[in-house]
């Protein structure tokens, strides 16, 4: 045995209020003392969904640079790692005590942070920019989900991306959202295998917002129980589709991962123009468990 290395890190569950709910994560504070090919094969010992490695920044804009990871790839951004290594940088006071506002160098670019300091800091995150990418017919995604056509809404499902792309399907309310099954035999009702990764989120509509689910088997994520990432886009289809107003200062939640038994409450606050552009996801974070990994070489 020629040599051991220890690397400190946290576990958090993010997007909730209390532990054992929302989304877990893992965050490694000093995340430079680990090469890269070694941070894909953490995520996929953990196997969580996703972990997040913390380095010093490269750009002077931003308190620290982010890598994230799930147990299959390496992503260019992720909602709830973002949110929870926010929490990290202020507990870990990366930034000065009081700090407000900060940016964290991402993969996809740099990524403003907003803190609502108080008994816990509602973390925001401003998503990066959406675009609306391809429409997917109706009965193939009813087909695909183990629905019947006439169980979705009439609003085209369509794939919308802040980094990472996301088919979106509306259905008629929460039972059909809960019956939902999907999985790579699904995926492949959907997509060839030469496409892009894609998430697929199938959300209803609620007086509070929207109620959802998100599958990523192509992630090595089979169902997420807050998806931070997705969140955007689903705003922004839903200001495009009537569901939610697109006026700037519209706030809603949507509440996922209920399915699965980690519900989880994600905050949306659309403070765009137009509803697309200014959208912010917000959340909460429970710290779970502090640890120290040894790699034995």
């Amino acid at each position: 045995m020629k040599n051991v290395t220890s690397h400190r890190y946290l576990t958090m569950d993010v997007f909730s209020e209390k532990v054992l709910q929302g989304n877990q994560l893992a965050v490694f504070p000093t995340g430079q003392e680990i090469p890269g090919s070694t941070m894909q094969q953490i995520a996929s010992e953990l196997n969580l969904a996703e972990t997040a490695f913390i380095a010093p920044a490269t750009r002077s804009d931003c308190a620290v640079s982010v890598r994230i990871f799930t147990p299959r790839r390496e992503l260019s951004f992720a909602g709830h790692p973002t949110i929870g290594t926010s929490f990290v940088v202020v507990a870990e006071q990366f930034v000065p005590g009081g700090t407000s506002e900060f940016f964290l160098d991402e993969k996809i670019g740099p990524v403003r942070i907003r803190v609502e300091h108080g008994a816990r800091p509602l973390i925001w995150l401003s998503t990066p920019p959406i675009s609306f990418g391809k429409l997917y017919e109706a009965d193939r995604c009813a087909q695909a989900l183990g629905l019947d056509v006439g169980d979705l809404l009439q609003v085209s499902p369509q794939v919308v991306s802040a980094g990472n792309r996301t088919l979106i399907v509306a259905v008629r309310d929460k039972e059909q959202v809960d019956r939902v099954t999907f999985d790579s035999a699904g995926l492949s009702r959907l997509k060839s295998k030469d496409d892009p990764p894609l998430l697929v989120m199938i959300f209803t509509p609620t007086p509070d917002g929207a109620y959802s689910r998100v599958f990523g088997p192509e992630f090595g994520v089979p169902e997420d129980p807050a998806t931070g990432s997705a969140t955007g886009p689903l705003a922004a289809f839903m200001v495009r589709n009537g569901f939610v107003s697109g006026e700037a200062g519209t706030e809603f939640v949507s509440e996922q991962g209920v399915k699965m038994g980690r519900r989880g409450v994600l905050h949306v606050r659309l403070s765009g123009e137009n509803g697309v552009d200014g959208i912010e996801i917000g959340g909460y974070v429970s710290p779970v468990a502090e640890a120290t990994m040894k790699l034995y070489e």
